[in-house]
């Protein structure tokens, strides 16, 4: 493809997106390329990039766009603004890539060209942006990343946007994370391991795995290092009775199965057929015999059926996937307040009803991949206040027999991870433990 065909491509992408604010980019990236099989890898790579780099500064261009009276910009402006203001572009260039010709974008019109002249010169973060552009976060979540992160916030928020490292999981099914390591070598991927997770592998340049022999051999797993820990803080042993109660594609499944060296039982639970089958083939791979699925439903009575008896129950509850937007930039824009005030309540549902699984002694672990303190520490407050026969396991105390000779991560009660203070994602995991009869 032509620079100018590979331009036009990713504009079509990014109307693609635009047109489906609530389903998530990626989702609609695999569609896009799926139809489109002509586009080779490394244009694919080149589109893909494109049309991400304007997902990821969607909130300052569209301020941008209102300081020169264009409210609603389509996919072809926003484009071309991410050219000029992000990527250092002249307009005489923007245009000769709309020029219309066969592949490429149809050339610039007259109010397109006005509106773009207006932009010309402008830096991306401009001194007159209000906080909520400056630092590229949405308006809704300041008050709780405020409150998380105090004057820490402009670092926080500028990990967020980097890009996300690729993280692996070594399969203790099938061998120890230096075994993994020299295989992952020997196929010419280059991976360091990670500084907390005892399982945790990084590759640096985020090269694909997913068609080297370690990966389809189950050796290895895709899995964010943060989201890592929370499988670890799960403990969970042979010979244990184990609920994943908000499974989807099993991934923390897969690694709790591995803590447990396939001895004991551990159900997937979800309320997606779509996640849970999703979930066969990685199972197989992996080599986990001792899982099963359950989808969860409208009447089901299976959870009163085997009320209070798992040793250990996960609930990683549905969420903003604010500690994610450094890896999904599209869920900065496609979430907002109303959402958050949706899934505090639908958390704390959730929750709740997991921990009639608990058995007396046994743990439940509640877990986000949220930054916002509403589904996290503030969440666990309530649990514990309406559910007096469980108490807080503080992650410090359980550490040093989970990871030996690694730090704790966290100083608190509960685990806490971001981007700038701990190279993950954004999770947050707290232990609690039902008070013995």
């Amino acid at each position: 493809m032509t620079p100018a065909a590979r331009l036009a491509a990713a504009i079509d992408l990014l109307a693609a997106v635009e047109a489906s604010p609530r389903r998530p980019a990626d989702g609609i990236a695999n569609d896009f390329f799926r139809a489109r099989r002509y586009i080779g890898s490394s244009d694919r790579r080149n589109v893909s990039d494109r049309a991400w780099g304007v997902i990821r500064q969607r909130l300052r261009l569209a301020w941008h766009f209102e300081q020169v009276g264009e409210a609603r910009p389509g996919a072809r402006l926003l484009v071309a603004g991410h050219l000029l203001v992000a990527e250092g572009w002249l307009l005489d260039g923007i245009a000769q890539n709309y020029s219309g010709e066969r592949f490429c974008a149809g050339p610039l019109t007259e109010h397109e060209l006005a509106v773009l002249k207006k932009l010309e010169g402008r830096p991306l973060v401009h001194p007159d942006m209000p906080e909520g552009p400056r630092l590229n976060l949405p308006d809704w979540a300041l008050p709780g990343l405020k409150a998380r992160f105090g004057e820490g916030l402009a670092a926080e928020a500028a990990a967020m946007e980097e890009a996300a490292p690729l993280d692996l999981r070594a399969n203790l099914l099938k061998g120890t994370r230096d075994v993994v390591l020299a295989a992952l070598t020997g196929e010419g991927v280059p991976a360091t391991v990670t500084p907390l997770s005892p399982w945790g592998l990084r590759v640096p340049d985020r090269r694909p795995v997913g068609a080297t022999r370690a990966y389809l051999e189950g050796l290895v797993e895709i899995q964010d290092e943060g989201s890592q820990l929370i499988a670890l803080l799960t403990d969970a042993k042979p010979g244990m009775r184990v609920v994943d109660y908000c499974a989807g594609a099993a991934g923390k499944t897969l690694a709790i199965a591995a803590t447990m060296d396939n001895k004991g039982h551990i159900v997937a639970c979800d309320v997606s057929a779509t996640r849970l089958e999703g979930a066969v083939k990685r199972l197989r791979r992996a080599g986990v015999h001792n899982a099963e699925r359950h989808l969860l439903a409208a009447g089901d009575k299976w959870r009163k059926r085997n009320s209070r008896k798992f040793d250990r129950v996960l609930v990683d509850a549905p969420c903003t996937g604010s500690g994610t937007w450094r890896r999904n930039p599209d869920a900065r824009i496609r979430t907002n307040a109303r959402d958050l005030a949706e899934l505090v309540e639908k958390q704390a549902a959730i929750l709740a009803d997991a921990a009639e699984l608990v058995r007396p002694g046994g743990r439940l672990v509640y877990a986000t991949c949220s930054l916002l303190p509403e589904e996290d520490e503030l969440q666990v407050e309530r649990f514990l206040r309406e559910h007096p026969d469980f108490a807080a396991v503080p992650v410090p105390g359980l550490w040093a027999g989970l990871a030996p000779g690694v730090a704790s991560p966290v100083e608190e009660d509960a685990m806490a991870l971001s981007p700038a203070r701990h190279g993950t994602d954004g999770f947050f995991a707290a232990v609690m433990q039902r008070r013995a009869a």
